[in-house]
């Protein structure tokens, strides 16, 4: 998407304009405009268009810096009091918060978008386009539409079909849908069009960043996963392994810089640029008339420690900084010499015992790592190359990924012990294994050599006692599954709370999390921080409100914005 200019049409305005009849002065035309009449005359027209579907992308709710109000509901991260996350961390939220509104508004208008460019282009008979290139547009803009939808669903538990440009004010009064019944109607068969039309690869340069065969069918693989067709999901995650398109990068850290986008593993990212419109704030987005967006993201800002110019309004959990100090590391493998820490630690977060510099200098040699925090994120942070965080116009330009080959191998690994059971426990091991040994720790493999066949369970704290061994049964691989590798390896990219929610194990995991702090806040000698974590001055409670407030039917979706229900009458 670097190689796309991202610039925002102003056609949405004029649609709401020229819906109004009451002034006359509303409908005249300005001659200095362009209007949807004059616009859509071309391919050139469409790419435009298209583009600004892919803009709809970079929102600061959609892939930058607000989703770290999403990162503190789960068991990964915490937060302080002092910060607007705290809501999402003890959840407190409402109706009227702000993520809650702008998250349902910036995916709203990438559906609009992404509805002008499908419509026109229904409309549009008679351009000349390339063979197949106006098929390329419509499989890229449903599945861009799908993916907004997707979004909305996972995280309001339904959503207001829209399928067209509203050209009336009563066009947006309609019915909030099931999630199966968007499923159903718009976002099976946006990306099942995707699929059978859009290319394995893109051949030009320029068209870098377009979402892909791939990106549709890791989509539909996710889409099957989360409604429980296990068969289906295994289908299409085994698709696009199979396909010799995509492989794991020699480093996991390639994921998370700029240095290495769109690398082998990238199957859906989001472009983002700190080059392009220098000076202009990363808050600065092209969701009206009067802003066309600064092309980088706040997200690094955001996270970074604060002594680095950065805020650290997430921090890891002790629970994903515990699970980070049983990552074993494999001797033998090259990216941990000299390491105490993996690889994959190494690219994620920073503990007071860390490894190598952090922003150019010894790690501690400024302030932190007190107070309770015991790690900072390094992912997606600008700690490898530059001496802190932009403090004034809050810019970075790492792309946010969204779906990569190693969680497409953890998703096929969960499809396939769910569908087959035990019988499936070899062929789960290989896909986890993948991930394992690329992240340079031990594989589950090399555990069972060296344990008479069982497999560690990882996931409990170092406070319980000696480390426990378990058969790897599907039971126990589901288990690892879901509370050592996928936090591991995907934490901070957007899975994390929607994953718990699903499996049905928030209220378990934020009990057994609660209980370990009061266990900490007993027995840990502040003054005198220890290994592993080296916890001091106190123990942050994340999980202190979380744990009594957590119910499923209040808290596992956001709440529809009292801004929709207000102007839609159809909610009730």
């Amino acid at each position: 998407m670097k190689k796309i200019n991202i610039y925002m049409l102003l056609s949405g305005m004029l649609l709401l304009l020229s819906a109004c009849n009451e002034d006359e002065f509303l409908s005249r035309t300005n001659p200095n405009t362009i209007t949807t009449d004059l616009y859509w005359q071309s391919p050139e027209d469409f790419q435009s268009g298209l583009a600004s579907v892919y803009g709809a992308l970079q929102f600061r709710a959609v892939s930058g810096d607000q989703l770290t109000y999403e990162w503190v509901r789960g068991d990964i991260g915490g937060t302080e009091p002092w910060y607007p996350q705290l809501p999402f961390r003890n959840l407190t939220f409402n109706d009227n918060t702000e993520f809650v509104t702008a998250r349902w508004n910036e995916l709203y208008v990438g559906v609009f978008r992404a509805n002008q460019v499908l419509e026109n282009l229904l409309e549009q008979k008679e351009i000349a386009f390339a063979p197949g290139e106006a098929e390329q547009i419509e499989g890229q803009a449903r599945f861009l539409r799908a993916m907004f939808y997707f979004w909305l669903v996972n995280t309001y538990n339904g959503a207001v079909i829209h399928t067209e440009v509203a050209s009336a004010s009563e066009d947006f009064a309609k019915p909030f849908s099931t999630k199966d019944q968007v499923y159903n109607e718009v976002i099976i068969s946006d990306f099942e069009f995707a699929l059978d039309n859009l290319p394995q690869q893109w051949s030009d340069a320029d068209d870098l960043g377009r979402v892909t065969w791939g990106s549709a069918a890791s989509m539909l693989g996710k889409v099957h996963l989360f409604n429980e067709n296990w068969s289906e999901a295994a289908s299409y995650f085994k698709q696009v392994i199979d396909a010799g398109i995509y492989e794991l990068t020699a480093d996991v850290m390639d994921n998370f810089t700029d240095e290495n986008e769109f690398n082998s593993e990238s199957i859906f990212e989001v472009s983002y640029s700190e080059a392009l419109k220098p000076g202009i704030s990363a808050h600065a987005v092209d969701n009206s008339v009067y802003e066309n967006g600064g092309e980088a993201t706040a997200m690094a800002q955001a996270i970074g420690q604060l002594s680095f110019g950065g805020f650290n309004v997430v921090l890891p959990s002790y629970y994903l900084h515990e699970l980070f100090t049983n990552d074993e590391i494999d001797p033998t493998h090259p990216l941990n010499a000299g390491r105490k820490q993996s690889s994959r630690t190494y690219a994620t977060i920073v503990p007071r015992d860390g490894d190598g510099l952090y922003y150019g200098l010894p790690i501690r040699e400024k302030p932190g790592w007190a107070f309770g925090q015991s790690a900072y994120i390094k992912k997606f942070t600008n700690w490898y190359q530059w001496d802190q965080e932009d403090p004034a116009t809050l810019r970075s330009g790492i792309n946010f990924r969204h779906i990569r080959l190693a969680d497409v191998y953890l998703m096929y690994a969960e499809a396939i012990l769910n569908r087959d059971g035990d019988g499936a426990a070899t062929a789960a091991m290989e896909y986890i294994d993948r991930v394992r040994s690329r992240a340079g720790v031990m594989t589950l493999a090399q555990y069972m050599e060296a344990n008479n066949g069982q497999i560690p369970v990882l996931h409990i704290s170092y406070i319980h006692g000696y480390r426990q061994y378990t058969n790897p049964t599907a039971e126990a691989l589901l288990t690892h599954l879901r509370r050592v590798e996928r936090p591991l390896e995907l934490c901070f990219e957007g899975h994390r709370w929607v994953d718990l929610v699903r499996w049905g194990i928030v209220k378990d995991v934020f009990e057994e999390l609660r209980a370990d702090e009061l266990w900490r806040e007993q027995n840990i000698d502040l003054t005198n921080p220890i290994p592993p974590i080296f916890i001091q001055e106190r123990i942050r409670p994340d999980f202190k409100v979380a744990a009594d407030n957590y119910n499923p039917a209040a808290h596992d979706y956001f709440p529809i914005p009292t801004g929709e229900i207000q102007s839609n009458p159809e909610i009730q």
